[in-house]
């Protein structure tokens, strides 16, 4: 829960709308229950640093750069702490 409050109190994310159908939703939801996900927006940035990642592998780019951003990202957002992802 800490962590929830750490992200919620940084200036340094900008926020993103997005319409899901229901049935979508409650999908995500169940996951969320299931796997122990306190926010929805938890939920989404973590499924959208994986998506980049495994479109990064597929295609296998070199890009170094990019790959460290997204692991900073990672542990960042487990410390509770969040750091701007340049992409």
């Amino acid at each position: 829960m800490f962590k929830y409050y750490l992200v919620l109190l940084s200036n340094t994310m900008e926020s993103v709308s997005l319409k899901l159908e229901p049935n979508f939703l409650n999908a995500i939801e169940k996951i969320m229950k299931k796997h122990n996900y306190m926010t929805k927006a938890e939920f989404i940035r973590e499924s959208i640093r994986d998506k980049i990642r495994r479109l990064e592998e597929k295609e296998i780019l070199d890009d170094k750069e990019l790959i460290s951003q997204i692991k900073i990202s990672e542990k960042n957002a487990k410390k509770g702490r969040i750091k701007e992802f340049k992409y």
